[in-house]
């Protein structure tokens, strides 16, 4: 059973996305990412900035595997 719920007032924590890391530890730019995924390189851009709303599992899929990590890598959960 749960013992906690969700309210205006809870700090739940947050999610956050390290595509920058991941891409600046393998030295990746957003132009060349965008480019081997064949996604857009204003989404990429939100990914690498974190200025996220939604995540699209297909492109962090896409991320993955183009950056040879787990998606673990990319988000992170912070109380």
């Amino acid at each position: 059973m749960y013992s906690t719920i969700v309210n205006l007032e809870t700090d739940y924590g947050s999610v956050s996305c390290s595509l920058k890391k991941v891409m600046d530890d393998k030295k990746m730019t957003i132009y060349r990412l965008s480019n081997i995924a064949n996604i857009k390189y204003e989404i990429v851009k939100k990914y690498y900035d974190n200025n996220l709303q939604r995540i699209d599992l297909d492109i962090l899929a896409k991320f993955c595997f183009c950056l040879n990590c787990e998606v673990s890598s990319l988000l992170k959960y912070e109380k």
